[in-house]
């Protein structure tokens, strides 16, 4: 009876050994990507493994062997020279190998970053209009400025949400003698020659 018993014992943890074994390392990894970064995480228990980066050709980009003792590893990747799309990462143990597809993509531009859209056009011999689009937050400082110098002749704060229009007239002088130099709120410059 106890030899049965011992023999029972040992089939059941061989068996649940060997439903567990398909488990292991796809519990013990992981891997996501971040725009264009990738980072796999290698849990304690993985031991000695290797990491292969592949395109979705199935082309090596890269591979390398890690030994996970003690805590864990987190192994950072860094696509920014390659193009956007899915890749594979393959990890692979004396036992084991788990595929995992991530998708890098390009950062977005922050606001911010992008340029102060501003357009100006001329009316008539007199007259200029100036459209800005876009603002992040109201407000614009607008200055005329002669061509010749840089001189100041016309200051405005237009404070208009998103965006406006208005037209500039001048007399006596010359829509072309003259360029506008825009500051919005968050500091970005834009400067219209006409």
């Amino acid at each position: 009876m106890k030899t049965l018993f011992t023999l029972a014992m040992a089939s059941v943890l061989s068996f649940s050994a060997l439903a567990n074994a398909d488990d292991d390392l796809m519990a013990l990894s992981d891997v996501n990507s971040n725009f264009k970064k990738i980072n796999v995480l290698l849990k304690e228990g993985v031991g000695n493994a290797k990491i292969v980066i592949l395109d979705e050709d199935g082309k090596k980009l890269h591979q390398r062997k890690v030994h996970v003792k003690g805590d864990d590893l987190m192994v950072p990747y860094n696509l920014d020279d390659l193009p956007c799309g899915e890749y594979q990462v393959k990890i692979s143990t004396e036992d084991e190998e788990v595929v995992y597809t991530v998708e890098t993509k390009e950062r977005p531009i922050a606001p911010a970053d992008l340029p102060l859209m501003a357009y100006g056009k001329l009316i008539d011999d007199n007259s200029i209009n100036l459209t800005v689009i876009g603002l992040l937050e109201p407000g614009v400082d607008v200055k005329v400025k002669t061509e010749k110098g840089g001189r100041v002749i016309h200051e405005e704060f237009i404070d208009q949400p998103e965006g406006f229009k208005k037209d500039f007239s001048f007399k006596g002088i010359n829509p072309e003698e003259v360029y506008l130099e825009l500051t919005d709120a968050i500091g970005r410059t834009r400067i219209i020659h006409f």
